[in-house]
């Protein structure tokens, strides 16, 4: 048995986001993402299934032509194939986001 802490570590990245895989099972995917406050600018278009939440933070994010913006508790489906970039993070505190992806291609299988 392994236990983890989501907060421990947490730092921001100078510039962009960081991405680690908690778990990776079957066509399971869960990661922590630590958000810097100067987002990357790509477009996401993933062939899977996404559910994040905002464990800390506050972000704004483009998705499919309208902005949702997301506080610390809020959660978000991004079905596969929606369009989608994050616009903005906050600095203090940093963004601190749990993402769950499933299906086949959400672990290479």
């Amino acid at each position: 048995m392994r236990t983890g802490n989501l907060f421990q570590d947490a730092a921001p990245p100078a510039d962009g986001e960081r991405f680690e895989s908690l778990l990776k099972r079957g066509g399971l995917h869960i990661e922590r993402i630590v958000s810097s406050p100067r987002p990357e600018d790509g477009l996401y278009d993933q062939p899977h299934d996404e559910w994040v939440c905002l464990l800390q933070g506050s972000a704004a994010l483009w998705v499919d032509g309208e902005t949702v913006t997301l506080e610390a508790g809020d959660t978000l489906l991004l079905p596969a194939h929606t369009p989608h970039r994050v616009t903005r993070t906050s600095a203090d505190p940093p963004c601190l986001w749990l993402a769950v992806h499933w299906g086949p291609a959400a672990t290479g299988a």
